[in-house]
């Protein structure tokens, strides 16, 4: 049995709105501006894309390590706590202790890609 379901995948860049509005060419759909600094690209498949501001982000220089590629997941789950348990068993680690009310938490995959749990 799996322990989430793919919410979204999530794409740092300097201008979320311009970025999506590419994407939006390329792979069809609508965009949903949230803010300046989140915006949604709802997919014809059904999924999303989504956009986060991140003032300062260098674009990947790939296959150059010294700038890899950059990226987040956030999954969807039913119970964060539990999830949380599951995942830290697997091998993750906490990179956000802050407000556990939050409907969100932030973590490291084993190889240190960021990751968010969030309540469903």
């Amino acid at each position: 049995m799996a322990l989430a379901a793919l919410g979204s995948v999530v794409l740092d860049c300097p201008d979320p709105l311009a970025l999506a509005d590419f994407y939006a060419a390329v792979l069809g759909g609508t965009v949903e501006a949230g803010s300046d600094r989140w915006v949604d690209l709802a997919l014809p498949s059904g999924g999303t894309l989504s956009f986060q501001s991140a003032p300062g982000t260098e674009a990947p220089a790939w296959p150059d390590p010294a700038r890899p590629q950059q990226f987040h997941l956030d999954l969807s789950v039913p119970d964060l706590d539990a999830a949380e348990a599951d995942v830290l068993a697997l091998g993750a680690r906490p990179l956000d202790t802050g407000d556990r009310a939050r409907s969100f938490r932030v973590y490291a995959d084993p190889a240190g890609h960021p990751f968010c749990l969030c309540r469903a």
